[in-house]
């Protein structure tokens, strides 16, 4: 099973304008870039069959985008992958949706970060730029052990393939 791990494209800035943390959108350029990097995606030739997404707006923007290229996969929030998320239940929030082949997961930092450490068995977190993509192959659910990092993308490079 591979797990695509996403951290949400760029946002507007706290601020007067959004005084509920959960309400800032993505901004304009933080939307089109996203989107260039999922039509980047394609020379890897991914196959996505869910996405589960943090039910903050930015987040729940960036999963929509990737929903529009990948238009089959199911698309479920889950307050799992909202900031402070425990592990366990994300793992819940996966099995929930055992046997769906291949999950991309769109969190915020340093949760997603956190994630990834965790399903390599790494010591530290890793860092996460706005929109930097990661797939990591594991074994079963939940993971029986370490899983294998296939592959780590940044945003900017995704724009360039594209």
């Amino acid at each position: 099973m591979l797990i695509y791990l996403i951290r949400h494209a760029i946002a507007a800035e706290p601020g007067p304008d959004y005084l509920d943390d959960a309400t800032r959108p993505l901004t304009h350029q933080g939307a089109a870039r996203f989107r260039k990097e999922v039509r980047g995606l394609d020379v890897l030739d991914l196959r996505i069959d869910a996405i589960l997404t943090s039910p903050l707006v930015r987040a729940r923007e960036t999963a929509e985008i990737l929903h529009e290229r990948y238009t089959e996969a199911a698309l479920v929030e889950t307050e799992a992958l909202g900031p402070g998320g425990s592990y366990r239940a994300v793992m819940e929030a996966l099995e929930a949706l055992r046997g769906s082949g291949n999950i991309a997961l769109v969190g915020h930092a340093p949760d997603v970060g956190e994630l990834a450490a965790r399903l390599i068995g790494a010591r530290g977190a890793i860092e996460f730029k706005k929109g930097a993509i990661c797939c990591i192959e594991i074994p079963s659910l939940p993971p029986t052990g370490p899983g294998v990092l296939r592959w780590f993308v940044q945003p900017k490079m995704l724009r360039q393939i594209s």
